[in-house]
């Protein structure tokens, strides 16, 4: 079932790189400190006859604006995730990394002549495979002193592992306070994969037997919505959207209010991609984690920066600039198979701090496999 909420929408078509001006959005700051128009009425839950029996949205008026929550009743979708899907496999996303630097890097691990690594190389190898300068250099250091039995690629090995972030086994998304969703914000900037990531996420949890709901709060981008409604439809899960343009932090609050009168223990929303150096953008991430506190006080919300492992260096930059705007709890590494340069998993652990909870090695939705340290610095070797 989709429960689509239509509002106005703003004048004009907002420019690539623009949106619409704060005080045009349907809410403010003000609005939601006096719980303002948000709150729904007990009649939002009502199903829309029309839409019901057509089967489509009714023609709106110009002169007329529809504010009315609409519902659709979707027919049963296909899951996703059919049971002859094969999941993928870490060690075949890592194939274009392990031929890449990697291979590179246990050769002058070796030496050329056979008498020993070749320190100088194999710092500018990790460097050149995105594990970053500084990085690189202590790895080196550490490794060239540890003396390890196993030789210099054991040492190497047991220096990279060491980079990456204690974290618990089997880790799963947490109730909130008071009974209330589990909730998990999508954020990154354009291009990176976050809609088919919630997609990706959506048919594993709804697959683990979980009640999934989507937040549809990329309403920027109008083809976001569409998109994330196919994948709810195939996934079968339900999503909540507003119009295109649409207050982000209003989608979510309503989808928090369907999520707690519909029983639904998991939700996960998507937010438009925006560059970290807009600071009016990264400003509305912290409206919505406020919304969120308001909606479900004492709520502690994963939120999770989907980076493109393509983009090296630069997409740590742009995960160090969300991570002091919002407060990350996990990073989601998509396109890995994409990539010769796996070496950005242990700059991010590193220099952020911050867990990567995802990796994406393929197109599939079995595709998106939970990110385990020790089973990836095995398959980083071979």
């Amino acid at each position: 079932m989709f429960w689509k909420r239509r509002r106005d929408e703003p004048a004009g078509e907002p420019a690539e790189d623009q949106r619409p001006p704060e005080d045009e959005a349907p809410t403010d700051d003000d609005a939601i400190a006096n719980d303002g128009p948000w709150e729904p009425d007990p009649a939002d839950f009502e199903p829309d006859a029309a839409w019901g029996a057509a089967g489509a949205p009714p023609t709106e008026s110009a002169a007329e604006p529809n504010l009315e929550p609409i519902f659709l009743d979707a027919p049963e979708p296909t899951p996703v995730l059919p049971a002859t899907e094969p999941a993928g496999s870490l060690d075949h996303g890592l194939e274009r990394t392990r031929g890449g630097f990697m291979s590179r890097l246990r050769g002058f691990l070796v030496g050329d002549d056979g008498t020993g690594p070749s320190w100088d190389d194999v710092e500018e190898t990790l460097i050149a495979g995105d594990v970053g300068a500084a990085l690189a250099m202590d790895v080196v250091e550490n490794a060239r002193r540890r003396r390890d039995p196993g030789g210099a690629e054991a040492a190497v090995r047991a220096e990279l592992a060491s980079l990456l972030v204690e974290r618990e086994p089997g880790w799963e998304p947490r109730p909130s306070v008071a009974g209330g969703p589990a909730i998990l914000l999508i954020v990154g900037v354009n291009g990176t994969g976050k809609t088919t990531t919630i997609g990706k996420l959506a048919a594993r949890y709804a697959g683990e037997g979980r009640h999934v709901l989507l937040a549809a709060a990329d309403t920027f981008r109008a083809a976001a919505i569409d998109q994330l409604m196919i994948w709810a439809d195939r996934a079968g899960v339900q999503i909540v959207s507003h119009a295109p343009g649409a207050d982000p932090g209003a989608v979510v609050y309503d989808a928090l209010d369907a999520a707690i009168a519909r029983g639904a223990d998991l939700v996960i929303a998507d937010t438009a991609g925006r560059l970290h150096t807009k600071s009016n953008l990264m400003d509305e991430l912290t409206k919505i984690r406020r919304i969120i506190d308001k909606r479900l006080p004492g709520a502690t919300p994963e939120t999770f920066f989907v980076l493109d492992a393509t983009t090296g260096q630069n997409g740590l930059q742009q995960a160090k600039a969300f991570h002091e705007a919002v407060g990350l709890t996990g990073v989601v590494l998509t396109k890995l198979d994409s990539t010769a340069k796996g070496g950005i998993v242990f700059a991010i652990e590193h220099d952020l701090g911050v867990p990567v909870r995802f990796v994406g090695v393929g197109e599939q939705a079995g595709d998106l496999l939970p990110f385990d340290p020790e089973a990836f610095v095995a398959a980083l070797f071979g």
